[in-house]
């Protein structure tokens, strides 16, 4: 039976500190466990990382270095950190960012198992500024915003196709660090090559949207609206659309006509909510970002967490997906009550599988698309 629950923890750090140092500790064994799974030992190397992270992100350089010595400096992890030419790794998620008037938001749903999420919202200095977002691969970013009102959002663009690139996460962790505006990001996102095929969803203080698509092994293509689901522009099909409803509920975004202050509630309901827990597909969280307060607010149909860059408040959530629940629970670090997710087991899930059984109408449980 696949897991029901998820516990998300909002963590203030400044710098690389033992907060992260618990977080690393707490995960690293399954983490490692998915990249051995997934051969990341054949990959490049701690050196080649390094050197390609200097080329296109100089920036992260120190802060990366300081993660890695947090790491214990040794060389998986250090290549690991990197996310150079990592191994593949999927998803699904709805994007969409409106502005009117004065009013700007950017919305996503984060849509896959409970297994797959890191539950960690982390606020952050590093290099200076602050920035604050959910976290994946234990220090990039899959949505965030700094300080200067900057909002992004990554979703699957549904083509396991790779590429010499970084993984996605750490892009938009670079952009934060080093963007204003969304012209600034499109420029970073123009030359930083992506090692899979994402959607983006921007937004700034200004007003300014756009969404891109990103490319295997580097390049972008600009869309014509501030919306993305789970596949990209062409002829090719993607992966799994039966399965994730990628077309229905990109449909769906693009005949939308609400205020952008009233965006939240189309994605906390059908088609774009997911709750399809069991088959490893639903929505654990709906996250909301005004740019313009640089605030945010983690949603659920029946509870909201709010946060922003200059009142973050350190807590922890319980969500039941099973009974529609949020509850808040203790929050202390390091976390020795939770038991890490088995990264190495969902790395071997049979996708196709799972979705032509799904398409045909047998839908069944997650687990049953292991390997015996």
């Amino acid at each position: 039976m696949a897991n029901m629950s998820l516990t998300f923890d909002a963590v203030a750090e400044p710098t690389p500190g033992p907060k992260w140092q618990a977080r690393w500790t707490r995960s690293w064994p399954a983490y490692k466990a998915w990249f051995l799974s997934r051969n990341g030992d054949a990959g490049p190397s701690a050196t080649a990382c390094r050197k390609a992270l200097k080329t296109h992100m100089p920036e992260l350089v120190p802060v990366y270095e300081d993660l890695v010595a947090l790491a214990g400096g040794g060389d998986r992890a250090a290549r690991f950190l990197s996310t150079w030419c990592p191994p593949k790794y999927l998803g699904g998620c709805s994007l969409a960012a409106m502005s009117q008037g004065d009013e700007v938001r950017l919305l996503r749903n984060y849509d896959l198992s409970p297994d797959l999420n890191e539950g960690l919202l982390l606020r952050t200095e590093w290099g200076g500024r602050p920035v604050m977002g959910m976290v994946e691969f234990l220090w990039g970013l899959s949505d965030g915003i700094n300080d200067a009102g900057l909002s992004i959002a990554l979703a699957y663009g549904g083509r396991s196709d790779t590429g010499p690139g970084f993984g996605i996460t750490t892009i938009l962790r670079y952009v934060l660090q080093t963007c204003d505006t969304v012209a600034d990001a499109l420029a970073v996102l123009h030359r930083v090559p992506s090692h899979m095929a994402y959607n983006l969803v921007l937004a700034d203080a200004t007003g300014a949207t756009a969404s891109v698509e990103m490319i295997a092994g580097g390049g972008m293509r600009r869309m014509p609206m501030a919306i993305a689901t789970n596949h990209q522009s062409g002829k090719d099909l993607p992966d799994r659309a039966p399965f994730t409803r990628t077309y229905e509920r990109h449909a769906h975004l693009s005949r939308l006509q609400v205020a952008p202050e009233a965006l939240k509630h189309q994605f906390l309901q059908h088609p774009l909510h997911q709750d399809r827990y069991i088959e490893g597909f639903g929505t654990l969280f709906t996250a909301e970002y005004n740019p313009g307060t640089r605030a945010m607010s983690l949603l659920w149909p029946k509870a909201r967490w709010d946060q922003s860059l200059a009142a973050f408040k350190e807590g922890r959530r319980v969500v039941d997906y099973a009974r529609g629940r949020v509850s808040e629970a203790p929050h202390s670090e390091p976390e020795q009550t939770s038991e890490p997710h088995d990264w190495s087991r969902a790395a071997q899930i049979d996708w196709q599988a799972l979705a032509r059984d799904y398409a045909s109408g047998c839908g069944q449980d997650v687990q049953c698309y292991l390997p015996n």
